[in-house]
């Protein structure tokens, strides 16, 4: 019978045991054992005091805190910190310089002043962190090889984009009733549209479903939408009308006669109108109050526009010169002479940079509003009759019933339009729709939506303009702007001016302070003598108390102002004296005089 004896397995492939992941509890109880017990129980470490145990592990776990962030498995943060934002991006979003230091007396002006730089800096890097979070990019049309763009038509470019993008490209025929101007609200969802006849119209323009539709049966001038889709402005034949979005007559305001054209300050809740009687006129509809009434004495007012920038209204006339105002002024911040004739129209980009105009002289222009001089010139055959800027910096021009578009007008010469195309009658109003590449043009036949590739901005701000609100949403944001609305006499020229400190001088400071009370504090009162009994109190003698009490007054003044001279004196003396010691010491370079 054999032997029992152990038999030698060799274990198969499959069966081979991996190591097990590492856990931290496992390095914590290795790094305990290992100063305990070693090989064959043998205590290897030394024992150290309890004592000595606890301020090890406690230094330890204030290392851990002070050092980078670490997974459970106990690796360190690959990534410590926080990520990098390149210099590029973090100046794309920069709101402004730091302020200058001032002197060390002023420590709580110092303080308030340090904080709202690093406020400023913090909002500078968390919209550069959030502008990577933006996954809409512009793109514009580019053609093939020897291809123009301006020669591809609407038709061919709703062909190529896909089904909802198409939809974009539409046409009213309203012939009965034009020709149309027409306003986009500020979310780019809604559309107004005004005939020259009493036909006004609210669109949703995007699902095209109609809000309201009403004929005043009378002549319209222009429309446009207030703070929300909920309200809106017709400038009629004779006075201003305000309705809502079923077209129920609110207000009628017979203040506001004879507009012709209208803007509307979205952040100072203003509507801006100009009129046939050269008057220019604010109206706050928060309240329903008219804020100013300014007479500008140039003739009738027919083109207007705002530089959202500042909200600094800018109007063309008759005599070629376009005009800045400000409601708490009563004459024109800047006049600009621009053209030989007529002013047709006014356009400024947003961010209140450029401003474009086209006059009866047949040439377009772009001027830089901040030093206000002019930087490119064009010559249109039938000059521009209407113009409008989108978000990303095109220009369209209406001649006739040709629409142009133009890119990047300011920054190179331009020798062709973008794109072109023509409507069925002449153009009487253009705007450009927000967050869409959509431009819409109101005519004699009606109202044509176009498709201009890369002319909207793709992202939006869903706290300030969001497409996709809810009545809701949009409740709670007309409160929440109600309670921001900046005031009317905070619009300037310069708004950064706003944030700078004022040093007043003292003497504007007591001049101030004079104005406030009426009177003069520290002015001296005027001497008058005591009355003196016994006939000591006769003319001359009174006389000679005032002369004695005058001559004291000048006695001190004029010792004050030697005093002065004195000490003026002294002090150029010891500047002459250290200027001959510094003047006899002896130089390296004494040697090259001659």
């Amino acid at each position: 019978m054999a032997a029992t004896s152990e038999a030698v397995v060799n274990p198969a492939h499959v069966e081979t045991t991996k190591k097990p992941p590492a856990r931290y509890w496992d390095e914590l109880q290795d790094g305990k054992d290992d100063n305990k017990v070693g090989k064959d129980g043998e205590q290897t470490g030394e024992t150290l005091p309890q004592k000595h145990v606890e301020k090890a592990k406690k230094r330890k776990n204030d290392e851990d805190r002070g050092d980078a962030k670490k997974f459970i498995s106990g690796k360190p943060d690959p990534f410590p910190g926080p990520a990098h934002i390149s210099k590029d991006r973090m100046q794309k979003f920069k709101r402004r310089d730091k302020t200058k230091k001032i002197p060390r007396q002023h420590y709580k002006l110092k303080d308030m002043m340090a904080r709202s730089d690093e406020v400023s800096e913090m909002a500078q890097k968390q919209a550069a962190r959030i502008d990577l979070l933006l996954p809409e990019d512009a793109g514009f049309l580019e053609g093939d090889e020897d291809e123009d763009t301006c020669t591809i038509s609407q038709e061919d470019i709703s062909d190529a984009v896909d089904i909802t993008s198409a939809s974009k490209y539409f046409d009213l025929k309203l012939s009965q009733f034009g020709p149309y101007r027409l306003d986009y609200s500020r979310t780019g969802r809604h559309l107004l549209l005004g005939g020259r006849r009493g036909h006004i119209a609210c669109i949703d323009w995007q699902t095209k479903r109609l809000m309201c539709e009403i004929n005043v049966m009378e002549s319209i001038n222009d429309v446009k939408w207030l703070h929300s889709e909920a309200m809106y402005a017709v400038a009629q034949k004779k006075w201003l009308y305000i309705y809502d979005s079923n077209g129920i007559e609110l207000h009628c305001i017979r203040k506001f006669n004879d507009v012709l054209r209208m803007q509307f300050l979205p952040y100072h809740f203003l509507l801006a109108t100009v009129s046939a009687t050269s008057f220019l006129q604010y109206l706050d509809v928060s309240v329903g109050k008219e804020v100013a009434a300014i007479n500008t004495k140039t003739g009738r007012l027919d083109v207007m526009c705002q530089n959202p920038q500042n909200a600094i209204v800018h109007l063309g006339h008759s005599n070629g010169t376009v005009t800045l105002w400000s409601p708490n002024q009563k004459e024109a911040l800047v006049k600009m002479l621009c053209h030989q004739g007529a002013v047709r129209s006014v356009a400024v980009d947003k961010t209140g940079t450029y401003m474009v105009t086209s006059g009866m002289d047949k040439k377009l222009k772009v001027y830089d509003i901040r030093a206000f001089k002019p930087l490119k010139s064009y010559f249109l055959p039938a000059g521009a009759s209407c113009l409008s800027l989108s978000q990303r910096g095109l220009l369209s021009a209406a001649t006739g019933d040709i629409v142009q578009v133009y890119r990047d007008v300011w920054s190179t010469p331009v020798t062709k339009p973008y794109m072109a195309h023509r409507v069925q009658r002449t153009v009487w109003g253009m705007h450009f729709c927000p967050f869409e590449d959509v431009l819409g043009v109101g005519h004699g036949e009606g109202f044509t939506s176009m498709l201009i590739p890369g002319a909207g901005e793709p992202n939006f701000d869903g706290l300030d303009s969001n497409p996709y609100r809810s009545a809701k949403q949009r409740q709670e944001w007309e409160v929440k702007a109600l309670l921001e609305k900046i005031h009317p006499e905070l619009i300037t020229l310069d708004p950064t001016e706003l944030g700078q400190v004022d040093q007043a001088t003292s003497q504007q400071k007591h001049q101030d302070r004079v104005q406030a009370l009426g009177f003069d504090p520290l002015a001296k009162e005027k001497f008058i003598p005591r009355y003196k009994k016994k006939g000591r109190s006769s003319a001359g003698s009174i006389e000679r108390r005032k002369r004695q009490v005058a001559n004291e007054d000048l006695r001190e003044t004029v010792q004050q102002s030697s005093e002065d001279k004195m000490k003026i004196e002294k002090e150029r003396k010891e500047r002459e004296k250290k200027e001959v010691l510094l003047s006899s010491k002896k130089s390296a370079l004494d040697r090259f005089k001659k």
